[in-house]
């Protein structure tokens, strides 16, 4: 009931926004067509339904896109220097950095063969880091460190400071998640 009422209230801010009725937004290298006049967001080039987790950050990012994204500022912070909501602190972990470690933790630098298949590059921090482009104006950091004899493997995610302009806690725990799960497919490849 929570999804299909943030879908509802999404859909009304976008009423009298002024967009085109297709209007076009991509997503991890995806592309989806936003059709406010049925209320519908179909993956292209397909035509396919998409779940309603991806409607609530596709109509929320597109939201503010039209209010005026804030500028990006290149300073990344972690979810917990993100939110004062601690409670959110596990299902992160779980959902998101877990996902990463489980894919990657034997093998850090297998992480750099999704730049082949999604909007991402890779940066100079931490043994190996990729900034992955989720939304135009959203760069996600996801930074890998190999085991040594003192540690093991570690993975975080950050975030630029903006995104809490762009997203509440909630959507940036499902951001995150979704992040993750493409980011760790099998070769770097989703689909």
């Amino acid at each position: 009931m929570k999804l299909e009422l943030a879908i509802t209230m999404s859909w009304e801010n976008l009423l009298g926004s002024g967009i085109s009725n297709d209007t076009k937004v991509k997503f991890l290298g995806d592309e989806y067509i936003v059709n406010i006049k049925l209320r519908k967001i179909l993956s292209l080039p397909h035509n396919t339904p998409i779940e309603d987790y991806l409607k609530v950050l596709i109509l929320h990012y597109l939201s503010q896109k039209i209010a005026g994204l804030p500028v990006v500022s290149g300073e990344y912070l972690s979810f917990n220097g993100l939110s004062v909501i601690n409670s959110f602190a596990e299902v992160f972990k779980k959902r998101a950095t877990d996902v990463i470690m489980k894919r990657y933790g034997d093998n850090i630098f297998d992480i750099l063969s999704v730049l082949y298949n999604l909007p991402a590059k890779k940066i100079n921090r931490a043994d190996v880091a990729i900034v992955v482009e989720a939304f135009e104006g959203v760069p996600i950091l996801i930074e890998l460190w190999e085991a040594d004899e003192e540690f093991g493997s570690e993975a975080n995610i950050l975030f630029d400071k903006i995104i809490t302009k762009i997203f509440c806690v909630e959507d940036i725990v499902v951001l995150a998640e979704v992040v993750a799960r493409v980011v760790s497919y099998k070769d770097g490849i989703y689909g």
